[in-house]
């Protein structure tokens, strides 16, 4: 497997880890990859290209919920976001939810009827909150991004690069109610009309890596498998972020462990 290679080479990209420049080590894990240690980027391929990113647009999503959406308020669910597909949670049109339930949802199991629903309640329409994503794009400086929905569905235009999706995540993850969010392994809410609705993570990471701290997976046909991973251990943080990875969570693992590799080298370099 790709990773017990990528493990091997320990020794390896530790000794010449100290370039500046991101170095394309790992070619096959990824169509595009990018990884960051302690906020610096190490490795990285095609890491300007503009690819679909799935589900990963639903952290633009969040990031403007949190900056500027009351998630106490209760709204009613678009016809449009009962229709949602893919991942979904059987939102039905017209019944009241908590915004923050969905919130939940949206960034726990990747709901995109939940997504919907909120788009659709904060933007007016999902033209309007659209709009909302791209121009939050801008003033971030994300140039090769481009959203055409809010929830990550493949769409002409709808593109990011790994580059900016680590940018996005640093931003969204500095807001506590995403980061606390991305972080739940399980998330269990009764709606105000009483259903009830339970859910697990769609993040194996959590589960299963030391240090795991979210944030978000994703798939389309067009993205293929896609993640972005933050761990931390001690005063050392990795950030991984793959887009159209045939192995996204035995590379992932591997390339989270080559990060702490590197930031323990870093700081005890071989003389």
């Amino acid at each position: 497997m790709r990773w017990l290679a990528l493990a091997l080479l320990l020794g390896l990209v530790g000794a010449g880890a100290r370039a500046a420049p991101p170095a394309n080590a790992f070619p096959d894990v990824a169509r595009a990859y990018w990884v960051e240690v302690n906020g610096q980027p190490v490795w990285a391929g095609a890491s300007d290209e503009r690819l679909p990113m799935a589900s990963l647009a639903k952290l633009m999503t969040a990031l403007l919920l949190a900056e500027s959406a009351d998630l106490d308020q209760t709204l009613a669910v678009s016809d449009a976001a009962a229709r949602a597909t893919g991942s979904r949670i059987g939102l039905r049109a017209g019944e009241r939810m908590r915004a923050s339930d969905l919130f939940d949802a949206m960034l726990v199991r990747s709901a995109n009827d939940a997504c919907r629903a909120l788009a659709d309640w904060h933007g007016g329409d999902l033209a309007s909150f659209v709009a909302m994503m791209n121009a939050r794009a801008a003033t971030l400086g994300l140039h090769d991004t481009r959203f055409a929905n809010a929830c990550g569905h493949d769409a002409p235009g709808q593109a990011s690069s790994v580059r900016d999706l680590a940018r996005l995540a640093r931003v969204a993850m500095a807001q506590p109610r995403i980061a606390g969010t991305v972080a739940r392994t399980h998330v269990g809410f009764r709606s105000p009309g009483g259903r009830d609705f339970a859910m697990d993570t769609t993040n194996a990471l959590l589960l299963q890596f030391d240090g795991a701290l979210g944030i978000k997976t994703g798939y389309t046909p067009g993205a293929g498998r896609c993640l972005v991973a933050l761990a931390r251990r001690g005063d050392d943080e990795v950030l991984v972020v793959m887009l159209h990875a045939p192995d996204r969570w035995w590379d992932t693992v591997a390339l989270l462990e080559l990060g702490f590799d590197h930031a323990r080298r870093s700081r005890h370099p071989s003389p």
